[in-house]
């Protein structure tokens, strides 16, 4: 089961400083494999995804990705782009870059469209009950789209314990997605 850490500022702070000490603080108890810097309120994202990379290069984290903007992301030399559910234009681009790509899919007509125009991977989501993401679609349909689809499922949504864990993996995704599990 693959891991994967996406920040949030309420959590990881807003500037450089904070930023720094909270991922070395996370990354001493737990190293993801998959990192997301995702920061949708800051107006010096490009600085602080030049911080959160080299942070996770210093931990080796092997997958290290920056949300939304893969030209961001090529230019900074991260290993990917997580791109929203808004994006799906933007995933033949992305490939172009010789980025690895993970697309935010909510539906089982998002996910094959994902998977039909490249995306290595998705999240699903909201697995559980998790704060400000509507209905949560549970364990049934997350089995579901593992079976319709083949490019890896990263399972998002209210993931914080290790039965939750347990759960999805047991449903066939390939990894899960949090925020709060690494706090």
């Amino acid at each position: 089961m693959k891991t994967y850490l996406i920040t949030d500022p309420s959590f990881y702070g807003a500037n450089h400083d904070r930023l720094k000490s909270s991922l070395n603080a996370v990354f001493s108890q737990n190293l993801p494999d998959f990192a997301l810097f995702r920061d949708k309120q800051t107006s010096d994202y490009p600085v602080l995804a030049q911080t959160f990379i080299s942070v996770c290069r210093h931990y080796n984290i092997p997958k290290v990705l920056l949300h939304g903007d893969y030209l961001l992301a090529s230019t900074l030399c991260a290993d990917g782009v997580h791109l929203t559910s808004t994006q799906f234009d933007a995933i033949a681009e992305a490939k172009k870059l010789g980025l690895y790509v993970i697309i935010s899919t909510h539906t089982h007509e998002e996910a094959l469209e994902a998977q039909e125009l490249g995306a290595d991977a998705i999240s699903y989501s909201p697995i559980f009950t998790s704060p400000n993401k509507g209905e949560p679609k549970g364990l049934e349909d997350l089995k579901e789209i593992v079976d319709k689809i083949e490019i890896p499922i990263f399972a998002l949504g209210g993931i914080t314990t290790e039965e939750q864990i347990n759960a999805v993996k047991e449903a066939g995704a390939y990894g899960f997605a949090s925020i709060r599990y690494f706090i």
